[in-house]
């Protein structure tokens, strides 16, 4: 196999603060892929802006004139780290034969990217990074994690336990991707439905260079719910349940209430109404909440809106700048023979 030229998608929004580290470390372990002939000298990395108001953009220019692996792509706003990644892995796709993404936080451990490209020279079409340890994590979070992973296996979504949105994705993989038009994007849902053949590296997952997360609880209840909700009807099936427990509850009070009038033993009282009346009040509340969440959803992906608006593309000009340059080269030597 000829060495694939690797693009490394990095999204990013306001990390002004871990930026030039971040590209330092990723740029060695690029150069020395390339000099253990694993993978083409053409092989870049990718930061995407998603609409960062610090100097986040300005540094990927300023660095990209200076260090040949580093190219960017700039969002028009912010549109979410999903489709931000997303926006480079489409974008990769036309001038790479696989594709890494990675946080700009490096608390992925970067060197299994040598692992990950072992492994696609195998044959393998996904690798999927897997923490082997969440000590980084604090308590919360790690509990929040494992109900969220058996949260979404019983609602029915095949998704990598463990797994963030550190992987490796081949050319068909991205080909097949690129067919997945839905704008409610979730990606470790996505991936696992592509079925190709797929593997993991494991790794220990580390503290943040600098800066704070981009997934306070907030965003990180919100990200769960659109996952639950964007690959499974569960949730609605499991309120038709309750709502039939409901209905079999209140029968069997209903016959209990008048065995005790018919023998005379009623006592005066509001107390059960009331409780009932809240239970099945808040029972109808969350219903419909949850199904407004669907019907939402739906409006969005019928508006057909785009996903993303790309305000500047350095990536294509760089690599269509290099193939010009590669192609004037060969015409001019064969010319001179």
């Amino acid at each position: 196999m000829t060495e694939p030229i690797l693009t490394i998608v990095v999204p990013c929004y306001n990390e002004e603060k871990v930026m030039k580290e971040t590209i330092g470390q990723l740029s060695v372990v690029l150069a020395k892929l390339i000099r253990e002939e694993l993978i083409h000298a053409r092989s870049k990395l990718l930061f995407v802006d998603d609409g960062s108001k610090d100097a986040t953009w300005s540094l990927i220019e300023e660095v990209s004139k200076v260090n040949p692996f580093l190219t960017g792509v700039k969002l028009a706003r912010n549109v979410g780290h999903q489709r931000a990644l997303l926006a480079g892995i489409l974008l990769a796709r036309e001038y790479s034969d696989c594709v890494i993404s990675i946080d700009a936080d490096l608390q992925d451990d970067i060197t299994v990217i040598r692992d990950f490209i072992l492994k696609y020279q195998e044959g393998y079409d996904i690798v999927y990074g897997v923490r082997s340890k969440r000590d980084t994590d604090t308590f919360f979070k790690k509990t929040s994690a494992v109900w969220f992973y058996r949260f979404l296996h019983k609602a029915g979504v095949n998704i990598v336990h463990n797994h963030a949105d550190y992987r490796l994705l081949s050319k068909r993989a991205l080909d097949e991707l690129s067919l997945y038009e839905e704008r409610n994007v979730f990606l470790r849902g996505i991936i696992p439905l592509l079925g190709f053949r797929s593997t993991f590296v494991t790794y220990e997952r580390k503290a943040r260079l600098a800066g704070e997360s981009k997934y306070p609880l907030k965003k990180m209840l919100s990200f769960a719910f659109d996952g639950i909700t964007s690959f499974s009807i569960t949730p609605i099936r499991w309120i038709t349940i309750i709502g039939m427990c409901v209905i079999l509850l209140s029968l069997v009070c209903g016959g209990y209430a008048l065995g005790q009038r018919f023998l005379g033993f009623t006592t005066p009282g509001w107390t059960s109404i009331v409780i009932s009346i809240w239970l099945l009040g808040g029972i109808q509340l969350m219903s419909i909440g949850l199904i407004g969440e669907y019907i939402g959803k739906m409006y969005v992906e019928v508006k057909q809106r785009p996903r993303y608006t790309i305000e500047t593309d350095l990536y294509s000009r760089q690599i269509q700048t290099q193939e010009w340059s590669v192609s004037s080269s060969q015409e001019e030597q064969e010319k001179t023979s």
